[in-house]
């Protein structure tokens, strides 16, 4: 798909109810109150008092009765006193200080008279700082207090009205995309023409309403795009607000939530009432399954949660649309099973449009679409690529043509070349090459592995053919065999299943056959090949237990039931399962080791072959083995 660029002209939609702009955001007052700094701030009025008291350091001294101090003045271990208000500072001849605290009014040295102290006759100094810190005092007690208020008066100015923040947390955070500035439409749309097609309908809907009104067809509510992540949904609502040429609101489901209970339903109410001020508009929720999941299934209590709130306010706002409100709803999602069924039912969500992998010929409009400003060598063939990137989204493709042009600029050269455009298609599926430092033993058990795939494939007629095979090293794997199908599938046959489990165990009857041993490199073999066959047993009902589906089944049709333990097989009933599929699982390791059996001297050739130059293609491997079977 062509990449999601921001359209010109896209605003954060949050004004006032009572008046909506369309233009530029408005500016903030001030850079001060716009400042990123302000969290800053407020953790320093928070840690103000603590900070304060260390300015302070007279309230951490020992207090100290005046009879006290009375008594080591008289012992004569006092040589200073300094007296500040009421507080009175007390330094010994030890250099040790304390504090005692005389009444309101009351004057030193008539403590010492009454106490028969004549303090002139000592040697001690005393000093009367009262007057000098008075505004000392004044700054420690009340400038803590006229900090608090500035930074109230602060908040309000920062969060109040007209102002992002905590006032207008309720609003929401949609993104408006102005009309006559989409610079997105259907031709820039690679592929989907089903989805186009039914999405032409909203498109003449928005153009044109009162085509339909007058013969009395109701407003369509809402238009649910489904499928997996990377084929173009989100690409595709631009493109339908850009042909119809209307306001387009955008928004992400995990924007409606906070943590404030609330506030993701007065998003929602905000938004609804936007985009009816500004109809025509469409307004698109982006993974609506953050917010749309099915109702009590939030834990074993089934509580009343936020997010069920969310999703209650958009069920209320869909149904509140009156006929000519001209405002079409739009959601994407590749999690479509687990949306509620209040959401999805006619007269919310009237249309599913499936947005699928893209065909053959999808695929090479999709490739001319992002080959248009890079500079293509003449020995690229775009039938070829198109062929081999069965399995590929929108998005796979994109960013297989930037890694190819990000190789050539890397090397400093003029063009892409169909080596840059494979190694690139690698590296998005598997991953960076990588240069391990391989034992040659290892290296060697890896070559005849990978060969071992390779000729069962090849020896298997509705087997998918060989591509390419490596024992170069990428993500977790030491070597790969890449058999993509060579056109695209619907269906798939128990024949092809069977013969796809024997590829899987090439590799492991391969290490049987030559070294007579065991590696963990057939795991992730085992692994498929195992969930390959669970799933001809339990759902496709390809074995001898006939066309029973043995899954598990949750009962979901009430709230009393959503919890319940799920009804499975008997016990009885579930070893003859595990012993059709490890029949399965056997039948193919012997079929594959059988093949490599009587073909061990292409093995042994496949093998040495990929420890010289590492990597063969199609071509060359077909020279080692010959021409395939017909393939089914």
């Amino acid at each position: 798909m062509p990449s999601e660029s921001q359209p010109k002209g896209q605003q954060k939609v949050n004004p006032s109810p009572a008046k909506r702009p369309t233009g530029k955001p408005k500016k903030q007052s001030s850079y001060l109150f716009g400042s990123k700094y302000v969290t800053y701030v407020l953790i320093v009025l928070l840690f103000l008092p603590f900070l304060m008291s260390l300015l302070n350091p007279d309230g951490n001294l020992e207090k100290i009765a005046l009879s006290q101090m009375v008594q080591d003045v008289r012992s004569e271990s006092v040589k200073e006193i300094e007296v500040a208000g009421n507080d009175v500072k007390v330094t010994y001849s030890d250099d040790t200080q304390k504090i005692a605290r005389k009444e309101d009014g009351q004057e030193l040295v008539n403590v010492f008279d009454a106490a028969g102290v004549d303090i002139g006759s000592t040697q001690v100094t005393v000093k009367d700082i009262s007057m000098g810190d008075i505004f000392t005092q004044l700054a420690i007690e009340i400038l803590p207090l006229l900090l608090m208020i500035g930074a109230l008066i602060f908040l309000f100015m920062r969060f109040g009205p007209g102002q992002q923040g905590i006032m207008n947390i309720g609003r929401s955070k949609a993104r408006l995309f102005v009309k006559g500035k989409q610079n997105v439409s259907f031709k820039d749309v690679g592929g989907m023409d089903e989805a186009k097609k039914e999405l032409e309908e909203i498109v003449d809907f928005l153009k044109n309403p009162k085509k339909y009104t007058k013969v009395g067809a109701r407003t369509p509510k809402g238009v649910l795009l489904v499928g997996p992540a990377g084929t173009g949904k989100t690409l595709l609502a631009r493109a339908v607000a850009g042909e119809a040429n209307v306001q387009f609101l955008s928004i992400a489901g995990s924007e409606f939530m906070e943590m404030l209970v609330g506030v993701g339903a007065s998003r929602v109410r905000d938004l609804f009432e936007t985009a009816k001020k500004i109809a025509p508009a469409i307004i698109f929720i982006d993974e609506i399954d953050a917010i749309g999941r099915m109702r009590g299934r939030s834990g074993a209590g089934g509580g009343h949660d936020e997010r069920e709130q969310t999703l209650n306010q958009i069920l209320v706002e869909m149904d509140g649309f009156s006929q000519n409100d001209n405002v079409i709803v739009m959601a994407a999602t590749n999690r479509g099973d687990m949306l509620d069924p209040a959401l999805v039912r006619p007269g919310r969500f009237d249309r599913r449009v499936m947005v699928g992998l893209p065909d053959l010929e999808e695929r090479k409009y999709i490739l001319s679409i992002h080959a248009k400003a890079k500079p293509i060598n003449t020995n690229v063939d775009w039938d070829r690529v198109a062929k081999r990137l069965v399995g590929f989204s929108g998005a796979d493709i994109e960013n297989m043509l930037n890694e190819a042009a990000i190789a050539v600029a890397r090397d400093t050269r003029d063009s892409i070349t169909m080596e840059d455009i494979e190694e690139a298609s690698l590296k998005v599926k598997m991953g960076r090459s990588k240069k391990r430092l391989f034992d040659e033993h290892e290296r060697k058990m890896t070559a005849y592995h990978e060969a071992g795939h390779a000729i069962v494939a090849h020896l298997s007629p509705a087997a998918d053919p060989v591509h390419r095979i490596s024992i170069v090293s990428r993500g977790r794997a030491l070597g790969f065999t890449l058999t993509p199908p060579e056109k695209d599938k619907i269906q798939t046959t128990k024949t092809e299943l069977i013969d796809q489990i024997a590829v899987y165990f090439g590799g492991r009857a391969a290490e049987i056959l030559v070294f007579d041993e065991l590696t963990a490199g057939a795991s992730n073999d085992i692994q498929r090949a195992t969930s390959m066959a669970r799933a001809m047993v339990v759902e496709y009902g390809m074995s001898d237990l006939g066309p029973m589906n043995f899954e598990p089944e949750y009962e979901m049709s009430d709230y009393s039931k959503a919890y319940s333990e799920p009804q499975t097989i008997s016990d009885a009933l579930q070893e003859k399962v595990d012993a059709e599929i490890k029949k399965i699982i056997d039948t193919a390791q012997e079929r594959a080791l059988s093949l490599l059996k009587k073909n061990e001297k292409k093995l042994r050739e496949v093998s040495e072959k990929l420890l010289e130059v590492e990597s063969l293609d199609a071509e060359e491997f077909e020279k080692l083995m010959g021409t395939p079977k017909a393939r089914a």
